[in-house]
């Protein structure tokens, strides 16, 4: 008789009354929630701050050079001596002074040029500072020198490539960068997966056995329906808890921007303002066209089919490893030998993903490790973007499965011995032993 629906079934209920589940389907995503709003709300003030930097330009080049902004404002002064104008910005707790020394002559560049400041200024301010004065100062030498600089600004040549395939269909630069937040994504999201739920799987099999609750249930079911109802029950509560996240995530935060008044959308200022320039400069609309034109070339409906397909018999064939290694322990501490072999090709694959697959997707490395069952759902993935050809698609998904089954029956033959084993350390001798039995 299959009693496999029943041990789903089973596993699934265990998982989803336990208390610890339900407290943390619950907590995370307030936790994550709290989190993100602190963040964004600290944004929020950072970005209505309002900086004021004080100018000592003892040259007297740059004077023009710096313009006030939203969140800065500059405040130049003049016949001063370093000293007091020290003293005049400390005493009215000013963001910090940018001293220009006396000018060289012989390079036109002043001698000394420091931001003298009560805490370190950010990095992006520096650079700031930085890029105002190499551009004033570049114009500056270049009319002594006695050029234009308008002419020398207007024959500046931009240059763009565009890209295209020999059947006429359009990429841009962008799109490269699109496929490996995709792929990156997807590696990513398979890695946590496999650690948070192959780790309850495993634990779950260890608790059975020190339980000897396992005894009483292996009389009826065969070992390798335990093993599937168990990873199979385990995966659909791992779901459960996801959906539940999403949903419960979506509607905390629709709840703290509405009753606290935390723009939630702060975190994305960046990208608002990359809109805000499209709308006003044609060169930066033109770089958001060759963004849309990236997403629209994404394989879009081929990417979901394979996300789904791989990361499931992806997801399969390492739980069924991890619920072979929770039958052979008996407790916790034991697991460490034998987690690292089995985490080592999924570590290898995210790796050769990043450094390998981006640069040359279509590479010998990348294609190799493509079709290797332990990496594959990783490589394939942040290949796919790239376009990959349907049969190496369908063959590596073959391999995979065909491996998922080898593993479950290896993982069986374990399960079936080591779950009626107690008091004793395994070894991989020992494991071959029981794959022989």
């Amino acid at each position: 008789m299959n009693h496999l629906p029943l041990i789903i079934k089973r596993e699934y209920l265990t998982k989803v009354k336990n208390k610890s589940f339900i407290v943390m389907t619950f907590l995370s995503p307030i936790i994550m929630i709290i989190l993100i709003s602190v963040v964004a709300y600290l944004s929020q003030l950072n970005n209505d701050k309002q900086r004021t930097i004080s100018i000592l330009d003892e040259s007297g080049l740059v004077k023009d050079a710096f313009q006030n902004s939203e969140h800065t404002k500059y405040n130049m002064f003049e016949d001063m001596t370093l000293t007091d104008a020290k003293a005049i910005v400390k005493e009215a707790s000013n963001y910090g002074l940018l001293y220009i020394g006396k000018l060289d002559s012989i390079s036109f560049v002043p001698k000394h040029i420091e931001f003298y400041s009560e805490e370190s200024p950010s990095l992006s301010l520096i650079s700031d500072l930085e890029g105002i004065l190499e551009n004033k100062l570049t114009d500056l030498k270049l009319q002594k020198e006695g050029f234009d600089i308008e002419k020398i600004k207007t024959s500046r040549a931009n240059v763009s490539i565009e890209q295209e395939s020999f059947d006429g269909r359009k990429t841009s630069k962008i799109d490269s960068v699109l496929k490996l937040i995709f792929g990156g994504m997807a590696g990513y999201l398979l890695f946590m997966f496999i650690i948070i739920y192959g780790n309850m799987i495993m634990r779950s099999v260890i608790e059975e056995k020190t339980s000897r609750i396992i005894e009483v249930i292996i009389s009826s079911v065969k070992p390798i329906q335990l093993m599937l109802g168990k990873i199979i029950g385990t995966s659909l509560a791992g779901i459960t808890q996801f959906l539940v996240w999403i949903v419960l995530g979506g509607v905390l935060l629709f709840i703290i921007s509405a009753v606290f008044g935390i723009d939630v959308a702060q975190m994305q200022s960046p990208q608002q303002q990359m809109m805000q320039q499209a709308m006003e400069n044609p060169e930066a609309n033109m770089q958001l066209q060759d963004i849309m034109t990236a997403f629209y070339n994404l394989p879009i409906t081929n990417l979901i089919i394979a996300f789904i397909l791989f990361f499931i018999c992806g997801y399969l064939l390492y739980s069924s490893l991890y619920a072979a290694i929770g039958a052979a322990v008996d407790n916790e501490t034991d697991t460490q030998q034998f987690l690292l072999p089995v985490m080592m090709p999924l570590i290898l694959a995210v790796y050769i993903g990043f450094f390998t697959v981006i640069e040359d997707p279509h590479g010998t490395v990348s294609t190799v490790f493509s079709f290797i069952p332990f990496t594959s759902p990783v490589v394939m993935l942040m290949r796919i973007p790239f376009g990959v050809p349907l049969w190496q698609q369908l063959l590596s998904l073959l391999i995979l499965i065909g491996t998922f089954i080898l593993i479950v029956w290896f993982a069986a033959k374990i399960y079936r011995v080591g779950i009626l084993m107690y008091g004793k350390k395994p070894s991989y001798k020992e494991l071959i032993k029981w794959i022989k039995y």
